[in-house]
């Protein structure tokens, strides 16, 4: 008799009839606004090298030199001899840009998430999360064995009803920026809140990095926050960074308890010394070129603009994602495959990485695209979805 487990394959053929079957595509060759993909060149709208430093020349090089001088990989966890002086500047640097004592790294953001978030909380306490947080925050919310509640996605009140009935400890954890949406968490009010039933707060803010704020110091920035009200702030690197892993940033004491018991950072090798190189010269890119997140809102206005004047269901979010809500996830991915033909890489984003109901178009800008890409897209758009 065949094993029921291993019934892979009629899975599968559920997932295809229902419009959520996922395939990867090979990119050959680096990051950018227009990439080779399956033989077909294409103009880039669902990448988040939201500043175009993937490929930057100078990035590249200071990889380039860490390999030189460090290797490819950096041999062990960093408790242990994989700690160098590459992720140690990094580290120093990116307190320095966040206004924070201290930061640390971790390999991926996923990890970063999982590891903070389960070192923080144990069984007594309680995490509350917005609804429509990353898979990552989610995860490590329910990793931690905490009360793990969900409040309505931005919606302070319901936040401030479930603070008032949490158990033990108590963490509020939100994106900064929404990474299917584009929208802001409510972060002024949220501080707010959490100072007052004394909970904590830990902030994502993996798209917002580089994107917003004068310095590109992301969320915090665009709101005028400090580490006082913002006590556990964690960034991606492999978006407007350009580059590869995460970080989180905060107290002395904070980031001295992750080293301890974040089991993510403990129990993995640290990412290439190499990397940490290229990301140090992705910072200070980041920093300087302010005409990159200049042109990017120019080419997202552009857009914004052109989407209403032909009345394209568009979503609250000023920020480099700006969907378009489709609903259906059959229309969305022949969509997608239309965009496709006409020479435009646009992502249909289907559940369960969207609620039921509201797949879309999850078109992203970056500071590299011009603005007869932008007015292409939005003709093609014209012709799609008419």
């Amino acid at each position: 008799m065949a094993n029921a487990f291993y019934d892979f394959a009629g899975q599968l053929r559920q997932l295809e009839q229902d419009g959520l079957y996922r395939r990867r595509r090979v990119v050959d060759g680096p990051q950018g606004v227009s990439v080779n993909t399956d033989g077909r060149e294409l103009i880039n709208f669902c990448s988040n090298d939201y500043l175009g430093l993937a490929n930057h020349p100078q990035v590249i090089a200071a990889f380039k030199a860490g390999v030189d001088r460090y290797g490819a990989g950096s041999g062990s966890a960093h408790l242990i001899c994989g700690h160098s002086s590459a992720h140690h500047a990094l580290e120093e640097e990116l307190a320095a840009f966040t206004g924070r004592e201290r930061a640390l790294l971790f390999s991926t953001g996923y990890m970063a998430n999982l590891g903070v978030i389960s070192a923080l909380l144990g069984r007594s306490d309680t995490v509350l999360e917005d609804r429509l947080n990353h898979a990552s925050l989610l995860d490590g919310g329910l990793l931690s064995r905490a009360r793990f509640q969900r409040y309505r996605h931005a919606d302070i009140e319901d936040l401030r009803a479930k603070l008032s009935s949490a158990v033990g400890k108590a963490l509020v954890v939100s994106d900064g920026v929404f990474s299917m949406d584009g929208d802001l968490a409510p972060l002024p009010a949220m501080a707010d809140l959490a100072e007052q039933h004394h909970a904590g707060l830990l902030i994502d803010d993996a798209h917002g990095f580089g994107v917003l704020g004068k310095n590109g110091g992301g969320i915090v920035e665009h709101f005028a926050l400090t580490q006082d009200e913002v006590p556990i702030l964690i960034g991606t690197l492999g978006k407007a960074f350009g580059t590869f892993g995460a970080f989180v940033a905060g107290s002395e004491d904070l980031i001295e308890m992750l080293i301890q018991k974040a089991r993510s950072y403990v129990f993995t090798t640290a990412l290439p010394a190499a990397a940490a190189e290229a990301t140090r010269t992705s910072l200070r890119l980041l920093q300087a070129e302010t005409w990159r997140r200049e042109q990017l809102q120019n080419l997202i206005r552009r857009f914004r603009q052109g989407a209403r004047q032909q009345g394209l269901q568009l979503m609250d979010s000023f920020t480099a994602i700006q969907p378009i809500l489709i609903g259906d996830s059959g229309q969305a991915m022949a969509a997608s495959r239309c965009l496709r033909e006409q020479g435009f890489w646009v992502s249909a984003i289907r559940p369960p990485t969207v609620p039921a109901g509201s797949a879309r178009l999850r078109i992203t800008f970056a500071a590299d695209h011009t603005e007869q890409q932008v007015d292409a897209l939005l003709d093609a758009l014209g012709r799609v979805l008419s």
